[in-house]
């Protein structure tokens, strides 16, 4: 049995349906840079620290365009209530001001949240969650729908699980 679990957001708990050729447009625009995926990498090489602020701060403005659009991920959820009593963390590439509706909106509750606003890194906002949570990587579970989120949880040495 696992002492503490972190789950990954979206794919995972919810499915968010983000409009990105519509979103990556505009950060193409602001930005300049034709090729914009993998959009982090290209988050994390803006150096203008106004043209950052712009590009994130449009990226959370597709974010909330479609909290109402939202839909449950049935396995994720499950998982979710399975482990409603255990500490718990949230880790996502999303906003805080968007983590904080989505929350609201679907009563989700953890005890610590790790977001883009924290770390671009998934395995760095592993680490975070597991410290703030106090437990280690071995007694942690991690719930998530991605290759990356399973490669970062071998980096920090937790336990993984897959949502399809």
């Amino acid at each position: 049995m696992f002492k503490a679990v972190i789950i990954d957001l979206d794919g995972t708990l919810l499915d968010l349906p983000i409009d990105y050729p519509a979103m990556y447009k505009k950060i193409s625009e602001i930005t300049g840079i034709t090729e914009i995926k993998p959009l982090l990498k290209t988050v994390t090489q803006i150096k203008n620290p106004q043209i950052l602020k712009q590009v994130l701060d449009t990226w959370t403005k597709f974010e909330t365009a479609i909290i109402d659009k939202i839909t449950i991920h049935e396995e994720g959820m499950q998982l979710y209530r399975q482990h409603i009593k255990q500490p718990k963390a949230l880790v996502t590439m999303q906003s805080k001001e968007t983590i904080h509706k989505i929350c609201q909106k679907f009563n989700l509750q953890f005890d610590t949240v790790f977001t883009r606003d924290d770390s671009f890194n998934r395995a760095e906002q592993l680490k975070l969650s597991i410290l703030k949570l106090g437990f280690t990587p071995p007694d942690t579970l991690f719930i998530g729908n991605i290759d990356n989120d399973e490669t970062a949880a071998q980096q920090v040495g937790c336990k993984f699980i897959k949502v399809k």
